[in-house]
């Protein structure tokens, strides 16, 4: 059998049909090298400056309410405008290698609570229940729309990511098409099921709970992964046991579990690098197309860009960006690692 903890080899992510090249030899162990504490600029609970903060008047001059949980609204800078579309297929007809279609959608931002200095390793379990109900209620809203076939919740966390303002939000894009990953993973979870009669991912969930060296924890209803096909260092899948398609399938028992190993994680990430630990973090759910989907197992993914230290990250360039993306640390060193830090 092949040495993968040693021997350079590629790995198959079978979500989306690409591969990944290992190479284990190049860094050994995963905490090599000079461990960096970031600076750390402690945040009031309150920031008048900030346009998501409670009360204040954000930058097209809408004011937000005094609320006291979650508060969502559409985004003043939309990517996607419900608005249909002028149509520009009749770009096409000059030539089939100019292609381009109108899209249409909904982008909306969720903020998390009141309080400017959370983040989900800060708050409370019931807080976060509270938002994984607005997650829910939000894909069910921009699902009915005729227009919307797919709804992706996501979170940028730290200006390593993007993210312009630090109080704790997340944003809600419905859009006409399905979006490339999902998309990717829909084809695959769909061929795998008419292949074997089963779910892809329900398989897998098997599969690393027998093998056990990627597992980082579990609780009664989701495990916690490094995936076999990691790319980014310290990359997580959330894997609910039960198959269902999307949040809205989930119990109230269920949504406590996901908040507890929402809060579990994150703050183990915090943990890596003594710093707050930057990530880019969302859900696959299955299309609002109105057609069943019977393939679809909800997941949701975490990808960090910190490699060895708090001010070392990794970089999608060169061989990975003309190639094929590339790692040194094996997803089995990484898991070892985030299983010692959640204990």
């Amino acid at each position: 059998m092949l040495p993968l903890h040693d021997s350079s080899h590629r790995r198959l992510n079978v979500l989306t049909g690409e591969w990944v090249l290992i190479s284990p030899h190049r860094a050994q162990r995963p905490w090599q090298g000079q461990v960096e504490r970031a600076q750390e600029q402690r945040e009031p609970a309150y920031d008048p400056s900030c346009y998501l903060c409670p009360g204040n008047t954000r930058a097209r001059g809408e004011r937000n309410p005094s609320y006291s949980s979650t508060f969502v609204f559409d985004n003043d800078y939309p990517a996607l405008r419900p608005e249909r579309p002028e149509p520009v297929e009749a770009a096409m007809a000059e030539s089939p290698l100019i292609v381009a279609q109108g899209e249409r959608g909904i982008c909306r931002v969720g903020c998390f609570s009141p309080r400017h200095n959370l983040t989900l390793a800060g708050m409370e379990l019931g807080e976060i229940i509270a938002v994984i109900e607005m997650w829910r209620q939000q894909f069910a809203d921009l699902g009915e729309r005729d227009f919307i076939n797919y709804v992706q919740i996501f979170e940028n966390r730290g200006t390593m990511m993007g993210a312009s303002n630090s109080h704790p939000h997340c944003q809600l894009w419905g859009s006409y098409s399905i979006p490339n990953e999902p998309a990717k993973e829909q084809t695959s979870q769909r061929d795998y099921m008419e292949s074997y009669q089963r779910c892809l991912l329900c398989e897998y969930i098997r599969l690393e709970r027998s093998y056990g060296d990627r597992v980082i924890f579990q609780n009664e209803s989701f495990l916690v992964v490094v995936p076999f096909w990691a790319v980014w260092p310290f990359e997580t899948l959330i894997l609910p046991f039960q198959h269902t398609a999307d949040l809205s399938g989930i119990t109230g028992a269920q949504s406590d579990q996901l908040a507890e190993v929402l809060q579990k994680l994150s703050a183990c990430y915090d943990r890596l690098f003594n710093t707050p630990f930057p990530y880019s973090m969302g859900f696959h759910q299955q299309p609002t197309d109105g057609e069943a989907h019977p393939e679809w197992h909800l997941h949701a993914h975490f990808f960090p860009p910190l490699l060895r230290s708090a001010g070392i990250r990794k970089f999608m360039v060169g061989f990975e960006l003309l190639g094929t993306p590339q790692r040194d640390i094996t997803p089995e060193a990484a898991a070892e690692r985030l299983r010692e830090l959640c204990g």
